[in-house]
């Protein structure tokens, strides 16, 4: 049974989330600040967390800057704060998804639901695939220059993989957000504008001659 965090200030917010995903078979602690979070963390090792942004102690964006320096475990927001900044500063941290308060419990599970079946897709291979200098494990979901890891985010991981599958190709932004997050685009082009800037830099630390192009006035394409 997966295991699922939920930290939020609010009371009535924790216990309809918890119900909702209890009733699509998860477990599911609860926290109400982000210290209580980061200090069961290794303890309990969650499969996923749910953070709210604004809570005492610690707040969401901090918590994930915190848990990013230990640990890849998805991470999805939940926040009144809507606001195109906010969004792009949590996924430019590392979280995988934000959802804007109100939302519907249903939403955030299938959301989740999603994350988890996109995790488990990969596919044990007999040999680490090549792309130029890079080496890409999809049975483990690593993707590594002369043997050192990249360490990438869920998502910074399924753009790479879906844009490496299909190298060479130009793909518009609204395509890349359906593929990665599952769902159409909303109009915000800064997802993924924001995740390729992010792989692009992680690319660039360790001087991977891949490169993610900008297709001038339709999207991205992955040159290798």
């Amino acid at each position: 049974m997966k295991h699922l965090f939920v930290a939020d200030d609010e009371k009535s917010i924790r216990d309809i989330l918890k119900k909702y995903l209890e009733s699509d078979g998860y477990k599911v602690t609860l926290f109400d600040n982000g210290l209580a979070v980061l200090a069961e963390l290794e303890r309990l090792r969650p499969d996923l967390l749910v953070l709210d942004i604004m809570m005492p102690g610690m707040d969401g964006m901090e918590l994930c800057r915190q848990i990013r320096r230990r640990s890849e475990v998805p991470i999805i927001f939940v926040s009144a704060r809507g606001e195109e900044l906010d969004r792009v500063l949590g996924l430019e941290l590392g979280a995988d998804d934000y959802l804007t308060k109100p939302f519907s419990p249903r939403e955030l599970t299938v959301r989740v639901r999603n994350l988890f079946r996109r995790l488990e897709k990969a596919v044990p291979e007999a040999a680490p695939a090549a792309l130029r200098d890079l080496e890409l494990l999809k049975d483990r979901r690593i993707v590594r220059k002369d043997g050192q890891e990249i360490r990438l985010t869920t998502k910074e991981y399924e753009l790479f993989v879906f844009m490496a599958d299909n190298r060479g190709l130009p793909f518009t932004r609204e395509q890349l957000i359906q593929k990665v997050w599952g769902y159409d685009s909303t109009g915000d082009d800064r997802l993924i504008d924001d995740l390729v800037k992010r792989l692009r830099r992680k690319l660039s630390e360790h001087a991977s001659s891949v490169q993610i192009t900008a297709v001038w006035g339709y999207g991205y394409r992955l040159d290798a």
